[in-house]
């Protein structure tokens, strides 16, 4: 009987489990793309050496962001955001879809801030002192000689937060917003079925966190062999 709806819900059912499918991989990829953009831009932030007199603005800046995103619980900013962005700017008609991307762009630029301060961290001081030697400003050492060592250390972990923000859209389903435990909740109450559908919604996540793994650790070991 359990096996026999499994394969029930694959034959009727198997096209929204696709679409959850989607809506995942499309909320991560646009969290992540958006998140790094963001996320270098605030990192830069926290190296700022803007300041006036003994104040450094971009850093506290950067700084407060950060621990704020950091110190509080995902599904909190979700309804926050959930709640705020409609109100605050009714004219743009944001939809439900909308309103937990940003949030979720949100959340990952912070995390992905630390990700780029801590690979731009681990580049040698020499490199930043030998380029400064040789002429070199500021921003140019930093786009011609510490940026291109960073993305080594930077990237692995980078696709390591796809990772984790493909588990995290799970939260997104208290909204139903369509990706995979949307579905699970809708196939789930309308057949009285509460396990098989879980089953295969955890087999879906699982395929494609094991896939994406696997793709880092070949990537991790690209790149250690191009350090030779």
């Amino acid at each position: 009987m359990f096996w026999e709806n499994i394969v029930f819900l694959l034959q009727n059912y198997g096209n929204l489990f696709l679409i959850g499918t989607g809506y995942t991989l499309l909320l991560s990829a646009i969290t992540v793309f958006f998140g790094t953009i963001f996320g270098a831009l605030l990192a830069i932030m926290r190296r700022s050496n803007i300041h006036i007199g003994a104040f450094y603005p971009l850093r506290i800046i950067g700084t407060i962001y950060v621990e704020v995103i950091r110190g509080t619980p995902m599904l909190l900013q979700l309804y926050f955001f959930y709640f705020l962005l409609p109100s605050l700017i009714p004219f743009l008609e944001m939809n439900d879809f909308t309103s937990i991307t940003v949030a979720c762009i949100v959340n990952s630029t912070a995390y992905v801030a630390e990700i780029i301060r801590a690979g731009i961290g681990a580049v040698d001081k020499g490199q930043t002192e030998a380029a400064r030697s040789l002429g070199l400003n500021g921003h140019q050492t930093m786009i011609r000689v510490v940026l291109p060592q960073a993305v080594k250390n930077i990237l692995p972990a980078l696709c390591n937060e796809f990772v984790s923000v493909i588990k995290e859209t799970s939260l997104a389903s208290t909204f139903f917003v369509g990706e995979l435990m949307t579905q699970y909740k809708t196939i789930s109450g309308a057949l009285y079925m509460p396990i098989e559908p879980l089953i295969i919604v955890g087999v879906i996540y699982f395929l494609l966190t094991f896939i994406l793994s696997k793709c880092i650790s070949l990537l991790e070991r690209r790149l250690k062999a191009s350090e030779r």
